[in-house]
C-alpha cells in the first residue's frame, strides 16, 4: 500500500462527511459575485468565490431568482470536488437542494472519472461505487426555458491553438463570437485581440480558490487533477444565460477521448471527452434547460487536423502557448510534455526553423525532451498527464514532419534519429469523427475548410 493510500484510508476514518452547506449569489452593476460554503465534519470550512464581470457585454439584468438558484447550485456542485479531494470522506451531504437518483448518477459518474488522474496518481484503489455516497436535502429545483439570440455564439478561449480556429470557423459561418476567458493570463487575453476584439469585448470570469485549501495541501493533505473543462462547463451555461446565448462552442477534438494509461478508463481529459458531453448535454436538458446547445466544434476532427488549420492563422502564432509551466509568465518552458507535444503536432506544417522562433529552439533536437517523446510517441504505457493527443496522432506527426522537412538529411536532429517512421496514410487530413453535436451549418463550414465531402 503507498503513503498516499494510507493517508487516503486514514483521512476517511478521521473524518465522516462532507457537506455543501450553501451557496449565495449577488447581482453587480458588472454581472454577478457567487460564493459557497462546504465544510468537513464542522472543522474544515471553505468559502471559495467566483465574480463574472461582463465588461463591455450586454446582458440581461431581468434573470429570475428560480434560474440563478439552479445555475450557481450546479456550479456548486463540480465546485466541490476540488476541496472534497483534499480529504475524501466517504459521505457528501448536499443541503440547498434534493438530487433524484439520477442526478446522483450523473454526478458520482463525473466525479469519479474526472478525478481518475488524482486516483491513479496518489495510488489510491476504490471504485465508482464506493469512493463516496451522496444524501441531499431541501427542495428540489426546477428546469427554466429562455429566449435566444441565435446569431451569437459563446466560444471559452484557453490561449492555446484550438479556440482561435474555433473562433475564425464558427465567425465565418456568420455568427458574432463572444469570447469567454477564466482567470485570464496574456495567452489568453492576446488571442482576444488578435481576433479583432479589444480586451473589454470577453466575459471574464474570476475564480478565487480558499486560502484554507491551500493550507490543507501544503500541510500534506491529498492533492491533485480535477475536472476543470467539467467546470467550465457548467459556468458556461450561467454566462449564455444572461446573455440569452444558446450556442456555446467548445474547442475539444476527438483526440480527447483517448485514455491517459493506455488499456484503462483513467483519462486526464475525461471532461473533453465525448462521453462527458453527450452526459452533460442529457443532464442539462434534464434539470435546467433545453435551451441551451453546449458542443465541441471541433469534435470530428484530430489534433493533426487542428493543427494543419491553426498553422494557416498566422496572427495567432506569437502569441498562443499552451504550456502550463509557464503560463503565468506567458512563456513556452522548453521543458515539458505540453511543449514538446504542440511543437510536434505543428512539425509536419511549419518549418523547423520557424517552429523555432515560435518556441524558442529545436524542441526535436533536445535530448532533455526523450521522456516526453518516448510517452508521446507510445514507447511507455503511460502518456503524459497533459491534454495532448492520441500515440497515432503523434507517430503521424513526427512521420510527416520527417518526410516533408528531414528526408534527405542525414543529420537528424536527436529524437529523430532512431525514429522508426510510420506508414503514413493518404487520407490522414481528411478524417471526421461522426460522433459530434454540431448543428448542420457548423458542420458544413468545418467540412468545406477541411475539403471533406
Amino acid at each position: 500500500m503507498s503513503i498516499n493510500e494510507k493517508q487516503y484510508n486514514f483521512l476517511r476514518t478521521e473524518y465522516s462527511e462532507f457537506v455543501f452547506e450553501s451557496y449565495s449569489y449577488e447581482k453587480t452593476p458588472a454581472g454577478l459575485n457567487i460564493q459557497f460554503h462546504f465544510h468537513v465534519d464542522n472543522k474544515f470550512h471553505f468559502y471559495p468565490k467566483t465574480k463574472i464581470d461582463f465588461q463591455e457585454m450586454k446582458f440581461s439584468k431581468e434573470v429570475k431568482q428560480g434560474e440563478l438558484d439552479n445555475l450557481a447550485f450546479n456550479i456548486g456542485l463540480i465546485e466541490l470536488i476540488s476541496y472534497w479531494k483534499c480529504i475524501c470522506p466517504a459521505r457528501i451531504l448536499i443541503k440547498p437542494h434534493k438530487l433524484d437518483e439520477n442526478q446522483i448518477v450523473f454526478w458520482k459518474k463525473l466525479w469519479f472519472h474526472g478525478l481518475g488522474e488524482f486516483f491513479y496518481i496518489n495510488s489510491i484503489d476504490t471504485d465508482i461505487e464506493n469512493f463516496v455516497t451522496i444524501t441531499s436535502f431541501g427542495e428540489k429545483l426546477s428546469s427554466f426555458h429562455f429566449t435566444t439570440e441565435l446569431e451569437k455564439t459563446l466560444v471559452p478561449v484557453g490561449g492555446g491553438k484550438d479556440s482561435p480556429v474555433t473562433m475564425e470557423l464558427v465567425s465565418s459561418s456568420g455568427q458574432k463570437i463572444i469570447p469567454l476567458i477564466i482567470n485570464p493570463r496574456g495567452a489568453t487575453i492576446n488571442t482576444v485581440k488578435q481576433f479583432g476584439l479589444s480586451d473589454r469585448n470577453f466575459v471574464l470570469i474570476n475564480r478565487e480558490i480558499d486560502a484554507k485549501l491551500l493550507e490543507l495541501n501544503s500541510l500534506g493533505f491529498l492533492n491533485g487533477h480535477t475536472p476543470f473543462s467539467a467546470m467550465l462547463a457548467f459556468y458556461t451555461l450561467l454566462v449564455s444565460r444572461f446573455l440569452s446565448v444558446s450556442d456555446i462552442a467548445l474547442s475539444n477534438e476527438s483526440s480527447a477521448n483517448e485514455s491517459t494509461v493506455l488499456g484503462t478508463a483513467i483519462n486526464h481529459q475525461y471532461s473533453k471527452s465525448y462521453e462527458f458531453e453527450s452526459d452533460f448535454r442529457n443532464y442539462y436538458k434534464s434539470y435546467i434547460s433545453e435551451d441551451f446547445n453546449y458542443f465541441s466544434f471541433l469534435r470530428p476532427l484530430s489534433e493533426l487536423q487542428i493543427a494543419a488549420l491553426f498553422s494557416q492563422m498566422v496572427k495567432y502564432h506569437s502569441v498562443f502557448r499552451s504550456c502550463n509551466v509557464g503560463s503565468k509568465e506567458d512563456i513556452w518552458c522548453g521543458h515539458c510534455s505540453k511543449c514538446l507535444f504542440a511543437y510536434i503536432i505543428l512539425s509536419p506544417f511549419l518549418s523547423p526553423a520557424y517552429l523555432s522562433e515560435i518556441f524558442g529552439g529545436n524542441f526535436y533536437d533536445d535530448e532533455k525532451m526523450e521522456i516526453y517523446f518516448k510517452e508521446l510517441t507510445g514507447e511507455t504505457k503511460v502518456k503524459p498527464f497533459e491534454c495532448v493527443g492520441t500515440v497515432d496522432e503523434v507517430n503521424m506527426a513526427v512521420s510527416l514532419a520527417i518526410e516533408k522537412f528531414y528526408g534527405k538529411n542525414d543529420n537528424l536532429p536527436y529524437l529523430l534519429r532512431n525514429y522508426k517512421k510510420n506508414k503514413i496514410s493518404k487520407n490522414v487530413l481528411k478524417s471526421w469523427n461522426n460522433e459530434h453535436f454540431l448543428l448542420s451549418k457548423y458542420e458544413k463550414t468545418l467540412k468545406d475548410v477541411c475539403g471533406i465531402k
